[in-house]
């Protein structure tokens, strides 16, 4: 069964009078629950983390086994990726509830949202602060139809998980599930993009796994990594073969007997021919906002270093599509991060990365829900 949760916490005076809030729906959009709870004096962040793992229990009560969760606390979100650290220890306990609890879900996602778009688990949070106790709405009866002998439920009642029956509640957990997407991971150095998409399968953020893992380097640390890790590798070397046709085709069988549904490009360093039946199924990150400082040479160091001697103020990440020419493609994310005037290539590319982190799993994850429309060179987020 799919959950569709909105969390909120806040706190007037941080530290104040605080509260956390969050409303529940299923994959139709029909309300499960909406709740609030009194903390007293505590802060923004505490409040927040609360009202995460307050949804979290109230979904896994529910039978839930793929949640999709939205919050518009950016910071929460960002340390739940793994791009900022918890350094708060009021913070930490909650943080390491909520991960366990994220766990415990065959799909567990945890996406920011913009104030706008919460605004009703922050109406049910005001609710609780103005009253001072905790706050629960109940939804409206359960009614149900029968379409081809499967019964839906339109509007939701009291003990819904335990009102569809164990029979019927299978049936459609089962019917909600997604498939995983397969995932071919091309590599040629130290694998850390690699990684990064494996923990955040691991957290639950993705629901994907790696089907395949290529380098085209047998002496890479990304080789001992990929081996460290139990995943299914393959190296294919540009030099064993006779030229790039040649090349191409080992590639396209290794990741045609994978059943790879995306390709994903993480320090790979070999021009490969993408055949036609793997068009916008190839995804590349850059180092930099493309289409600047992109092209052949332009990788690793090299864009750093043509980054700070430019004077730029401002550099990110790039997310595209991959064609049969460097760092061409329509664009599918780009995160940004500041320049700072003592920055070296290597500070540079560590405050990069941290975006990098973010930016990828978000257009795979994207791509899973089928939510990408390329059209022409320009990609459209599906809502």
């Amino acid at each position: 069964m799919k959950v569709i949760v909105h969390t909120d916490g806040g706190s007037r005076g941080n530290p104040g009078p605080a509260a956390a809030g969050f409303t529940l729906d299923d994959a139709d959009g029909h309300r499960l629950q909406t709740k609030a709870f009194y903390l007293g004096e505590t802060t923004n962040n505490v409040a927040e983390y609360t009202a995460l793992v307050k949804a979290l229990e109230a979904a896994r009560k529910l039978g839930a086994d793929d949640v999709v969760v939205y919050s518009d606390s950016e910071l929460m979100v960002r340390q739940l990726s793994g791009a900022y650290k918890v350094k708060s220890e009021a913070i930490r306990p909650l943080f390491e509830q909520a991960n366990e609890l994220r766990a415990q879900f065959e799909s567990c996602l945890v996406r920011h949202v913009m104030r706008e778009k919460n605004e009703q688990a922050d109406r049910i949070v005001n609710q609780a602060l103005d009253a001072r106790r905790d706050i629960e709405e109940r939804p409206a009866k359960q009614t149900h139809r029968s379409v081809g002998g499967i019964v839906k439920a339109e509007g939701l009642g009291d003990g819904f998980g335990q009102a569809l029956g164990g029979h019927r509640q299978a049936s459609l957990d089962a019917a909600t599930q997604t498939k995983k997407l397969r995932l071919g991971i091309l590599i040629s150095g130290g694998g850390r993009t690699m990684l990064n998409i494996l923990e955040s399968i691991k957290r639950g953020e993705l629901n994907a796994e790696i089907a395949i893992v290529i380098s085209s380097l047998s002496a890479v640390a990304g080789v001992t990594r990929a081996h460290d890790a139990g995943l299914p590798l393959k190296i294919i070397r540009r030099k064993d073969c006779a030229d790039i046709d040649a090349f191409s085709k080992r590639m396209e069988d290794e990741l045609d007997a994978a059943k790879v549904d995306l390709v994903v490009q993480g320090g790979w360093l070999c021009l490969w021919k993408i055949p036609p039946q793997y068009e916008n199924r190839v995804m590349n990150i850059h180092p930099a906002l493309l289409p600047c400082f992109g092209g052949q040479g332009m990788w690793g160091h090299h864009v750093h270093e043509a980054v700070l001697a430019a004077g730029c103020k401002v550099s990110g990440c790039t997310v595209h599509f991959c064609t049969n020419e460097y760092d061409k493609g329509p664009i599918i994310v780009q995160r940004t991060c500041p320049v700072e005037d003592d920055d070296t290539p290597d500070t540079l590319a560590d405050r990069v990365f941290q975006q990098e982190c973010i930016a990828y799993p978000e257009a795979i994850q994207l791509f899973a829900e089928d939510r990408l429309q390329v059209e022409g060179n320009r990609v459209k987020i599906k809502r």
